[in-house]
């Protein structure tokens, strides 16, 4: 993206945050635990690129309000940055290379810009509405694979007798895996590497999805709320996948998997 862009600054810091997180990967102890399982950590670090962003882009864009996964609200405003300073911070303490920084854009409850910075392999993705998405300044696309040929990362709660058993069907049909990383996998859903991932009650918040699921609707392909043809970005059940497998998804196959509420 050019230095004519509005969303130049954002992005610069995004980049200026990576160099300082990749000093650190896979030599950093936990700060604490925000509950019992093992990913759900805090480093140092997290509230200090947190800190870092909030200050940059209030410089940067003075009337944009700031919410952050750490910190929560520092500015309220109509239209605000939704910020995760480090997506993956138990892969980040221990080093291993399913860790990104993710920033959103929502203007009166629609995400228009995005960014996702996999500051381990330096792999910068952006989206803006309406306007494509890239990786690295080139534009990338979604697969046009089949559901049976796909590879699909799926988030859920399988506590739930409906998710577990759409998941045991899926996984008859495709691939099914996680990195337990949203950016990581929405990176590689945009730029067709996997053909999708689907969301069933998950364990994110807004910051986790909102910027993926525009990036990926941005390369070309279909996100929409589980039942629903629209999206909200905060229903965070949803299907992010490519258009052929969309289809397949809430159509093709009989039954289908995931129908579509009747109106």
């Amino acid at each position: 993206m050019n230095k004519e862009s509005d969303y130049y600054e954002a992005i610069e810091a995004i980049r200026e945050s990576g160099e300082i997180l990749r000093k650190h990967f896979g030599n950093i102890n936990p700060l604490r635990s925000k509950s019992d399982f093992a990913v759900d950590v805090v480093t140092a670090l997290d509230t200090e690129i947190e800190e870092f962003l909030t200050d940059r882009l209030k410089q940067s864009y003075p009337s944009i309000g700031f919410r952050g996964e750490e910190l929560g609200v520092k500015q309220d405003a109509e239209k605000v940055w939704l910020v995760d300073p480090i997506d993956g911070t138990a892969h980040f303490i221990r080093g291993i290379p399913f860790c990104t920084t993710m920033t959103a854009l929502v203007d009166k409850g629609e995400v228009v810009f995005s960014i996702i910075y996999d500051f381990v392999r330096r792999d910068l993705y952006t989206a803006e509405k309406g306007k494509g998405a890239q990786l690295n300044g080139n534009t990338i696309k979604v697969s046009c694979r089949p559901l049976k040929e796909a590879y699909i990362a799926v988030e859920t709660n399988l506590e739930y007798p409906k998710n577990a058993t759409r998941y045991i069907s899926l996984r008859k049909k495709c691939v099914t895996f996680t990195t337990i990383n949203c950016g990581f996998e929405f990176g590689l859903v945009a730029s067709g590497k996997i053909d999708g991932r689907i969301s069933m009650d998950p364990y994110g918040e807004d910051w986790d999805y909102a910027a993926g699921t525009l990036l990926v609707a941005e390369a070309g392909g279909v996100v929409a709320n589980i039942g629903q043809k629209t999206y909200n970005y905060r229903n965070h059940n949803f299907l992010a996948t490519n258009r052929v497998i969309y289809e397949e998804l809430t159509a093709s196959t009989i039954p289908p998997l995931f129908p579509l509420e009747k109106s």
